[in-house]
């Protein structure tokens, strides 16, 4: 049995993975990371390997996709199998960097639950914006996390470096899993991934969002199951 080390996106828990915890539990041991240790991304993969089996496979959502790509160069021997979900390899832009700040601003001095339910409704698929329970995890989840850990991990993902030099050296089975209707990180940039490592996997989930593993759950189960089935 291979350990499964998951790795959650921004202001999000163990709960982003609470139906791929259950699905992938007959194959190994699970272990969801925390991401609340350090201020850029080499602190908290570092962070999270000192506390990780010696050797799993690693899945990691949005974030948890930037993060999963500096575990790799930090420790490439320890990384059985990847799975990459609705992330990118790309560095920010100044646009995107200028409304993460804003964002985070407006978490300093505002009502930090309405901004993340805002957030949610603005990268759920259209069919999943008026779903109740999708919001209250994603609330639940923000504030859980809190206004200073937003803030420190935005500052982290605001100064990630460019992951698609690298993508070529990646030499272990690859999943690449996005929502059809991602609007945070678009099909194209999963295409671009899957074309940069060698023999990945792209998966296209139907009616889906930024949320896969708690839009479409029981689809992206179904093709974790055969990442980590696979021989």
């Amino acid at each position: 049995m291979t350990p499964i080390l998951l790795v959650p996106g921004l202001v999000c828990t163990a709960e982003v993975f609470a139906p791929q915890a259950v699905a992938l539990w007959p194959y190994g041991p699970v272990t969801i990371a925390s991401t609340l240790n350090g201020r850029s991304m080499r602190d908290i993969a570092a962070a999270i390997l000192a506390d990780a089996p010696p050797r799993f496979a690693l899945a990691g959502i949005s974030m948890g996709g930037y993060i999963s790509f500096e575990i790799l160069r930090q420790a490439p021997e320890r990384v059985l199998k990847l799975a990459l979900l609705d992330t990118s390899a790309r560095p920010d832009t100044p646009e995107q960097t200028a409304a993460r700040r804003g964002a985070v601003e407006r978490a300093k001095s505002g009502d930090f639950a309405a901004l993340l339910e805002a957030i949610t409704t603005s990268f759920l698929h259209p069919a999943h914006r008026d779903d109740a329970g999708l919001r209250d995890i994603n609330v639940r989840m923000g504030l859980s996390v809190g206004v200073e850990g937003f803030a420190r991990q935005t500052e982290a993902i605001i100064g990630r470096v460019d992951s698609r030099p690298s993508l070529a050296a990646i030499a272990v089975p690859t999943l690449v899993l996005v929502g059809d209707a991602d609007p945070l990180t678009p099909v194209e940039l999963s295409k671009e991934i899957a074309a940069g490592i060698p023999q990945a996997k792209l998966v296209v989930i139907e009616d889906c969002g930024h949320g896969s593993t708690l839009e479409q759950p029981a689809a992206v189960n179904r093709q974790l199951v055969d990442w980590i089935s696979a021989a």
